[in-house]
């Protein structure tokens, strides 16, 4: 049974790909590159619980990776899917690499994934999303004010993006409101603390970071690749923490390429 009934838009056919956001944001991160893989797959970007629509779990569920995985497990076979493709950025990355681990994804594409900061590295993200979160409480009123000037909406994403001119006001607005009300911030943000990943994935997967990434930064990289040996590891240039804006032909190829290894036949 489902910890939370998640919201997810879902659209195209063929073999089933999720889409994991990050901490703070919604599933509409992935509408960059939405449509495209909806084109070649069965696409659902999904809300996890306590983040965009999706409502949070009860008091006293932890937010810890086994309840996401069986969360999102339970999920999975209400939509009627089995071993997706899953796809996650931040947060939605080590989500992920927790699915590949526990064999509940057919392979496995992270972009700039949480769970491989050191010690006191991991300080640096989690005060900058705290800063984030703090001033989303500001008014609607002035968040859309904000959101309708090129200035406030590089404001609003310079931590995000290497682009944050290419992300529209409505988009920025809808962002805001979403980290302002987003339900499980601060359980999130209180079980990350203490994550680390460390786990053999026996799927196809492919890590790849963004080379302008303020919020994890880019030599973590190198963490991920000496702890995931049997893993692609890719470079995304000129992108940010959530590439899905700077470089959406270049985060739809990284995607595309792990599906094809997961299916060697059809690739050739």
């Amino acid at each position: 049974m489902a910890l939370s009934e998640l919201t997810y838009d879902r659209a195209g056919a063929g073999e089933p790909v999720v889409l994991i956001h990050g901490i703070g944001h919604r599933r509409q991160a992935w509408e960059p590159v939405f449509d495209q893989l909806a084109a070649s797959y069965d696409v659902i970007a999904v809300d996890l619980a306590g983040f965009g629509e999706s409502p949070a779990y009860v008091d006293g569920v932890d937010y810890t990776m086994d309840n996401a995985c069986k969360d999102l497990a339970a999920n999975f076979a209400a939509w009627g899917i089995e071993r997706p493709h899953v796809v996650g950025n931040s947060l939605g990355g080590a989500v992920c690499l927790e699915l590949g681990a526990r064999g509940l994804a057919s392979s496995v594409t992270v972009l700039s994934p949480a769970g491989f900061f050191g010690r006191f590295e991991r300080l640096e993200p989690f005060a900058l999303l705290s800063m984030m979160r703090l001033a989303s409480q500001l008014p609607d009123p002035v968040l859309h004010a904000v959101s309708r000037s090129a200035i406030g909406r590089r404001m609003v994403g310079f931590l995000l993006y290497a682009h944050p001119e290419r992300v529209s006001a409505d988009a920025t607005y809808g962002d805001s409101l979403g980290m302002k009300h987003a339900a499980a911030f601060g359980r999130t943000i209180k079980a990350g603390l203490g994550y680390k990943f460390s786990a053999p994935i026996p799927v196809p997967t492919t890590v790849a970071w963004g080379t302008r990434d303020k919020l994890l930064r880019y030599r973590q990289a190198a963490v991920a690749q000496r702890q995931l040996p049997g893993s692609v590891h890719v470079p995304l240039p000129n992108c940010g923490h959530v590439p899905m804006i700077d470089d959406p032909e270049l985060v739809i190829s990284v995607i595309e390429a792990t599906i094809g290894r997961a299916n060697p036949a059809k690739a050739a």
